[in-house]
């Protein structure tokens, strides 16, 4: 028996303009043939336009009241397997105990949130904090290679940095223990191999620059010790912040659950650190309309916001939750097609090199498309008025980055406030003085001084939330009470 699945694309759906070819593949398990013609996916390179397919996912085939029933995941976890590093309830006590007796390293808000994103897969197949022979495949190389010889994208070192006197209480042991930013016992960091910090050399090569005023440098690496320590880590329990908004916080295991759950047949990844306006909802449902003239029966969007440091001047995180959540009860996007969870990883800042590991971490929570439009994962230069990096250099460089070859990625197009039409579009070069640019800086000065922007520009809902923010804001910083209105 063979089943024969087809898809149909016209290249006017991204904009380019060659055809795509297509190949047949044909999987054999057992006494059944299963025939796949899949879908072209487009890679835009800034070199050369090509049409590739990704790896085929793992293909099973079963009959139901005679029909065929093929399963597959959309798209596999880097090194194959998501890893799991928190530790079974049944052995959580004789671990604790056993750590209880190892030298212990304190860990940082920001340090907690890497040992959350290395236990629950998210850095997959890494482990643990890198040991230094993977700390120079990321910083100089942007990859990890496997023992096979595969590679897996990772441009971001994760590591943890410890102090001289750490090093001294450490001495030739080769566990230690774990101590969270209040003092609890968070887990064990086994076999570990100490080294230098070079922080001059590992600014320089993830950030372009060593200008001051970079937030994770002085926030993080800055103030840190001279020394690394990598090894394998054990996690006594999941990490939560009991801040209300640990519900939104889906490990990738738990998101591939709901993609299955509500039958996607393919996830589109959003990342976002900023108040969701209309024109991100305009890209965010172009993109599920392309998608469905693809083929794609149901794809899902995976609104993933980033939850950890951000940048003083950043909306925070239960703010950007609330607001997310209006412009869900709006309408603005659609909740039965939408997964609203969030990123527990830092912000670096750092451009092209940051978002290589956006777009990886999303393959291991399950999302097969990428959104990424301008200046991803950037910032103004800390010292001039200029932007950090070319804006255009983060979606030309996911699109060449090694290891990330099977995720799609989807650049958007420019989306502007349409002073004829009153709502967010994309933007026509023909009548340029149409259209008005709001930047994050404008919005939060609309925001801050109690001002509307143009209709259409974010729903009612969520500029609420965030005039009322900004307002709290302004008390905290006179002192004084808000004034009450009397209906």
């Amino acid at each position: 028996m063979a089943l024969t699945i087809r898809a149909h694309l016209t290249t006017t759906h991204l904009n380019f303009n060659f055809q795509p070819t297509t190949r047949t593949i044909v999987y054999r398990r057992r006494s059944q043939s299963v025939r796949i013609q899949p879908r072209p996916i487009y890679h835009s390179n800034p070199l050369v336009h090509f049409v590739s397919f990704p790896s085929m996912p793992t293909v099973s085939s079963s009959s139901v009241n005679g029909s065929s029933v093929i399963k597959s995941s959309l798209i596999d976890p880097d090194g194959g397997a998501l890893v799991d590093l928190v530790v079974p309830e049944s052995e959580r006590a004789s671990k604790r105990a056993e750590a209880e007796l190892m030298p212990k390293v304190k860990l940082t808000k920001i340090d907690l949130e890497w040992v959350h994103v290395i236990s629950e897969g998210w850095a997959s197949p890494l482990r643990g904090f890198m040991r230094e022979d993977e700390y120079l495949e990321s910083l100089h190389f942007n990859f990890l290679r496997l023992k096979d010889g595969t590679i897996v994208n990772m441009s971001l070192p994760i590591v943890l940095a410890i102090y001289d006197k750490d090093k001294e209480e450490i001495g030739s042991s080769p566990n230690v223990g774990l101590i969270g930013p209040n003092g609890d016992l968070i887990g064990i960091l086994r076999s570990i191999q100490i080294y230098k910090h070079n922080k001059e050399e590992r600014i320089a090569r993830t950030w372009g620059t060593t200008a001051p005023g970079l937030p994770y440098v002085e926030e993080v690496i800055s103030p840190a010790g001279n020394w690394l320590i990598g090894g394998d880590l054990e996690v006594l329990e999941p990490i939560k912040y009991n801040d209300c908004l640990d519900h939104y916080r889906l490990s990738p295991r738990e998101l591939r659950k709901e993609f299955d759950r509500r039958q996607a047949d393919a996830v589109f990844a959003f990342q976002l650190r900023n108040p969701v306006h209309n024109g991100h909802a305009l890209l965010m449902n172009d993109t599920r309309r392309r998608l469905l003239e693809m083929g794609y029966k149901n794809p899902i969007l995976l609104l993933h916001p980033l939850g950890g440091f951000t940048k003083a001047d950043d909306v925070p995180l239960d703010v950007r939750m609330e607001q997310h959540s209006k412009v869900l009860e709006d309408g603005v996007l659609d909740p039965e097609t939408t997964i609203v969870s969030i990123f527990p990883s830092p912000m670096h800042y750092a451009g092209p090199t940051e978002v290589q590991w956006h777009a990886k971490a999303r393959i291991n929570a399950g999302a097969n498309f990428y959104i990424v439009g301008r200046d991803p994962a950037g910032m103004g230069h800390p010292t001039e008025k200029r932007d950090l990096y070319d804006p255009d250099h983060g979606k030309k460089v996911l699109s060449m980055a090694p290891g990330l070859e099977k995720l799609n990625i989807l650049p958007f197009r420019v989306a502007a406030y349409d002073t004829l039409e009153k709502k967010m579009a994309f933007f026509d070069p023909s009548r340029a003085k149409d259209f008005l640019f709001i930047s994050g800086t404008k919005m939060r000065t609309y925001a801050r001084n109690g001002e509307n922007p143009p209709d259409g520009f974010m729903c009612p809902g969520g500029w609420q939330v965030l005039v009322k923010y900004y307002e709290s804001l302004q008390v905290e910083e006179t002192g004084q009470q808000p004034a009450l209105l009397s209906s």
